[in-house]
């Protein structure tokens, strides 16, 4: 099986490379099968294949990057860390993906000039599947850096060094936000908010907008690029083809097809699920939870959505929920039931809790919500959140229950720590008011104290080709993932209802 699965990589990076040039096949079918852990995925283009000859998987920089260095078909149009280590080794760490720039744990101090050493130098992404992402501190921010723990070199206050995993370029019309921090989704940055125009006179190709001007940061960036490329139709070009692209887990290692007996897994319905910015969201749920709806809701805002909420997000498999108990596509089905309706007691999440809602929709906050998976994961059949909603539940937070390993939590011990104080509104100075987290989150964009470790929920289709979990790669596996939010919620699942569960993510 591990030899099978290492020449089918080896496969697959060699037909992207031999694409770029033009040395081998130009496409991918529509379906290909690509093995991980848990089965395979595939992606659905409506184009009617992946096209491997467009500007995503040209180099437009100066080191040799493309989109797809990142962006692996093979892994769900992501990377995964078991592949990253993969093609570390059979190119000696020379791959592409392998630059300083950013594919490296610090881009200063370190040592390049062997394997070993660039073993070393390349340990995050080889291992968790990070990118470094170093970002400036607005000057107008409310709070100070006053410290930056980094063992591996990039300890600058000023412009903090964070480490992602690179969010899948597939499924993306179902963005609320582009990129974790919503940074290609703000005027801040040039960009602009994604919104339902239907609701809010807003931009109706803000999100395709969003896309092309991240397509050229990204090549700026992370491709070294010189600002020229790509050009404008090469930026609509890459749009335009990820747009096209839809991406789940096709079939499952012991249930087999995903989409037999009635079932609506795979990609293929992903093409025509239905999505609007706010669908199903639930944001609703909580503002009635206060007795807040419609015109009641303060400043006089329009309430996301249809007014609706409900929990049972996914329905995938509702079909295989009648299969007896021993049937693996039964336990799918289980997970699915416990997904959308096991009761969760919401606390301590930054932007629910003890902050403003959805960009000041209601201030305060609910101290604590009775939800479920769908309250942060509401859209339909997709399993992100439908609204612009970033919030901090904790994952790259050092305080807490679930970020000690040693308690069952999470292993935040490659990560930096990163002391960031609120400022005296008077004088400007560090106050005693501070946190250490491992990631700036939104804060880093729009320099507000408040919003240090919100991030965005990433969409959950395709989970199994893109190992680890969460945005700095702290979940090795989708247990462990279940287990973090057992720990941070107190959530009660017995053994049985967490091998369901793990089934479940793994068959999105």
């Amino acid at each position: 099986m591990l030899i099978r699965k290492f020449s089918f990589l080896i496969s697959a990076v060699l037909l992207i490379v031999a694409a770029v040039h033009a040395q081998g096949p130009s496409f991918i079918p529509n379906q290909q099968l690509f093995p991980n852990p848990n089965g395979t995925s595939s992606t659905q283009s409506i184009a009617g294949s992946i096209d491997l000859t467009g500007p995503f998987f040209q180099s437009l920089g100066t080191n040799g990057r493309t989109c797809g260095s990142c962006h692996q078909p093979s892994d769900g149009m992501s990377v995964s860390a078991d592949h990253a280590q993969e093609r570390f080794i059979t190119s000696d760490g020379l791959d592409p993906i392998f630059r300083p720039v950013d594919g490296a744990n610090c881009n200063h101090g370190l040592d390049f000039s062997t394997v070993a050493a660039r073993s070393d130098a390349y340990s995050l992404l080889r291992t968790r599947g990070l990118i470094r992402i170093a970002i400036t501190v607005p000057a107008t921010a409310d709070f100070v850096v006053t410290n930056a723990n980094n063992q591996y070199g990039c300890t600058e206050t000023g412009t903090v060094s964070m480490y992602r995993r690179p969010l899948p370029s597939t499924n993306l019309r179902f963005l609320s936000t582009v990129m974790f921090d919503g940074r290609e989704s703000t005027p801040i940055t040039g960009t602009t908010k994604i919104c339902n125009p239907i609701i809010t006179n807003c931009d109706p190709v803000a999100l395709a907008n969003d896309l092309k001007h991240q397509s050229l940061d990204a090549t700026t960036g992370h491709a070294e690029g010189l600002g020229d490329r790509p050009t404008p139709d090469e930026q609509q070009q890459i749009v335009d083809f990820e747009m096209a692209l839809s991406t789940a887990q096709m079939t499952a290692t012991a249930a087999g097809r995903l989409d037999a007996r009635g079932a609506y897994g795979g990609p293929v319905p992903l093409v025509t699920q239905p999505f609007f910015i706010s669908v199903n969201s639930s944001v609703q749920f909580i503002l009635n939870s206060l007795g807040l709806v419609g015109p009641e809701v303060p400043g006089g805002l329009t309430t996301p959505g249809d007014g609706s909420f409900t929990p049972a997000i996914f329905n995938l498999y509702n079909a295989w929920s009648g299969l007896p108990y021993p049937d693996p596509r039964s336990a799918i089905a289980r997970g699915q039931a416990l997904f959308n309706s096991k009761p969760i007691i919401i606390t301590g999440v930054a932007g629910i809790n003890d902050d403003k809602l959805d960009g000041g929709l209601v201030s305060g906050g609910v101290p604590s919500l009775t939800g479920t998976c769908g309250t942060c994961h509401d859209t339909p059949n997709v399993g992100n959140h439908s609204f612009p909603t970033p919030l901090n539940i904790g994952v790259g937070d050092f305080a807490g229950p679930a970020a000690t390993a040693s308690k069952g939590g999470l292993d935040l011990s490659y990560l930096p720590r990163i002391t960031v104080c609120k400022k005296d509104s008077v004088t400007g100075a560090a106050t005693d008011i501070c946190t250490t987290t491992s990631d700036l989150g939104q804060a880093a964009i729009d320099g507000k104290y408040a919003h240090v470790g919100k991030l965005k929920g990433p969409i959950l289709r395709g989970l199994s080709a893109r190992a680890p979990y969460f945005h700095n790669g702290s979940a090795q596996t989708l247990l462990d993932a279940v287990r973090f939010y057992e720990i941070r919620f107190g959530v009660s699942f017995n053994q049985q209802e967490e091998s369901d569960l793990v089934s479940f993510l793994s068959a999105l």
